[in-house]
């Protein structure tokens, strides 16, 4: 079950921190989509600087966040990126539309907060990480006699 669990972890660990990697890439490129788009009018009208600009911005934090998911401090960087992903949500049902990548983004949002739970059960001993070499759950123990 362990490896299950680790397995697992692994797997939204590397998905949270290269998404939002690639994701803030992007942001200086646009070649996913035409970022500045996404943003509501509202907040258009609270910037002080050009939505493309903002952006660049967005790519950083981004960047940043994976990276953080990516390090050590795991369990930070998940609940920061479940964070982010809600606020990204909320920009965009304030926009009247794209409320379908709106609840994608909730979706991946509660994936994040998974992320930084598992980590804090790892860290806690609760789920132990699977050590290399070490006997598989599938495989027949014999039962003590």
């Amino acid at each position: 079950m362990h490896d299950r669990i680790d397995t697992s972890w692994w797997t939204l660990r590397l998905t949270y921190g290269l998404v939002p990697i690639v994701a803030g890439l992007d942001k200086f490129a646009n070649l996913l989509t035409d970022w500045p788009k996404y943003l509501s009018p509202v907040a258009v009208k609270m910037l002080p600087v050009a939505p493309q600009t903002f952006m660049y911005v967005v790519g950083v934090i981004e960047i940043v966040a994976g990276v953080i998911v990516l390090s050590k401090l795991t369990r930070f960087g998940a609940y920061l990126v479940s964070a982010w992903l809600v606020a990204i949500a909320l920009n965009l049902v304030t926009t009247g539309q794209y409320f379908d990548v709106a609840v994608r983004d909730l979706v991946m949002a509660v994936g994040a907060f998974c992320l930084a739970r598992l980590t804090e059960a790892r860290q806690a001993g609760e789920v132990p990480a699977a050590a290399p070499g070490r006997v598989r759950a599938h495989q027949h123990v014999p039962a003590p006699t």
